[in-house]
């Protein structure tokens, strides 16, 4: 509004440059008055004389500088219009949490150091556990790992309903950090279920992508989901979204890659281990799942191949196998990763048929043909649901399939 309130102004010749100070404008001058005529005639008419006070030096430059003002504020109103579009479209599409996200320089791999032994969410408890019971002579090492609390707040993003908390994690084993959103379901807090543990859904976004997404218009999950919950054709899972966004301009493609980030243990080891240290969550993966659109369905199905023994579901939402469906994946960038971290890979080279769900949608040349090439290549256990789908390749498309998706995930892994 600003700057087109400049423009008219400008327009109209009173802008910052339409006068140069210390110039003087022609000032009309009083003609002395004319002799009187005689009865019936008329004074002819005069115009007055100008008083011209030249300033040559001033005009030679005033009109460049006036048409430089005037091509300045017509960019101005441009670059003003663009930046309207680009908040509205990112607002209603929750693309970038920060100013650092959009130009690329946000860092949030602190280190990457090599990630022990994966155990699975059942090992981790039996380490747990044997250390518990350990006698107090087996040392230091016999104490089980603390529960480490978590600091939660109200979340940074004003399109995230006050019911979702933050709490800005460091991983432990990955070496990022990245805020992480939780929500709990309506049973949560019911007496009645104070003593219950709940299952647990991951919820990843594509790239780029907020993790605000999720609870915000542009999914709108707590929104469509709670109602249902209520009324028991829901089964009440608590939502988490982590950060995927890692290295600015760098879609991770949820892997390990040595020496430039752990983002599959941030996402499959330290993200759990913060939820179940600090709520009723579930801790077998009969009762864990992910969900996920564009790059984040690509990650979901992936982390479910490669850890059947942390997540019993997934659901993908217009997906691809390949890692190379992302342009700027950094799995696709080296041969060997991309092999290995393709869902379709993972699961024809798997030791044996992973007890493994999936959902994936897609329409046709977006994702319907990597979904039945994964329900051909499927072995029981494993299942696969293709569900095609028409629309474009957009958050529009996939807000309308979280209801039926978690219909469908809720015959999965059922209330109890």
């Amino acid at each position: 509004m600003a700057s087109i309130a400049l423009a008219m102004v400008q327009w109209r010749g009173r802008g910052v440059f339409g006068w140069v100070r210390g110039t003087k404008r022609p000032v009309p001058v009083a003609e002395p008055s004319a002799p009187a005529t005689e009865p019936g005639e008329t004074a002819p008419e005069k115009s007055a004389p100008i008083a011209e006070q030249p300033v040559p030096s001033a005009r030679r430059w005033r009109g460049p500088l006036r048409v430089l003002s005037y091509l300045g504020t017509i960019l101005l109103c441009q670059f003003t219009a663009v930046a309207m579009v680009f908040v509205v479209v990112n607002n209603e599409n929750q693309l970038y949490d920060n100013w650092g996200d959009l130009l690329g320089t946000s860092n949030h791999v602190r280190a990457v150091p090599v990630p022990p032994k994966d155990e699975g969410l059942a090992g981790d408890q039996a380490a747990a556990s044997a250390a518990a019971s350990a006698p107090p002579s087996a040392g230091a090492s016999a104490t089980p790992p603390p529960k480490v609390p978590q600091a939660f707040h109200a979340p940074d993003s004003d399109a995230v309903p006050r019911s979702v908390r933050q709490a800005d994690l460091k991983g432990k084993l990955s070496g990022v950090d990245g805020e992480v959103l939780v929500w709990t379901p309506p049973q949560y807090d019911d007496p009645a279920y104070k003593d219950k543990t709940f299952p647990v859904v991951e919820l990843l976004v594509g790239y780029p992508g907020a993790s605000s997404a999720w609870f915000g218009d542009t999914m709108d999950a707590t929104r469509q989901l709670e109602p249902l919950m209520k009324s028991g054709q829901v089964t009440p899972f608590i939502l988490v979204s982590p950060r995927v966004t890692l290295l600015g301009k760098t879609d991770t493609g949820c892997a390990d890659v040595p020496g430039k980030v752990n983002a599959d243990t941030w996402l499959s080891r330290d993200v759990p281990q913060m939820v179940m240290d600090n709520f009723r969550a579930d801790t077998t993966a009969d009762r864990w799942a992910l969900s996920g659109y564009s790059a984040g369905a690509h990650c979901a199905t992936r982390l479910a191949l490669a850890h059947p023994n942390r997540y019993r579901a997934a659901i993908s939402m217009s997906g691809y196998n390949d890692p190379a469906g992302e342009p700027v994946s950094l799995t696709a960038k080296d041969p060997k990763l991309r092999e290995t971290s393709n869902p379709l890979h993972l699961l024809t080279h798997a030791a044996t048929p992973p007890n493994v769900a999936l959902y994936v949608t897609g329409k046709r040349g977006d994702g319907l043909e990597d979904a039945t090439a994964l329900q051909q290549a499927a072995k029981s256990p494993t299942t696969v649901t293709p569900v095609e789908t028409t629309g474009a390749h957009l958050t529009s498309t996939w807000k309308p399939l979280v209801v039926p998706s978690f219909k469908w995930l809720t015959g999965i892994i059922p209330p109890r």
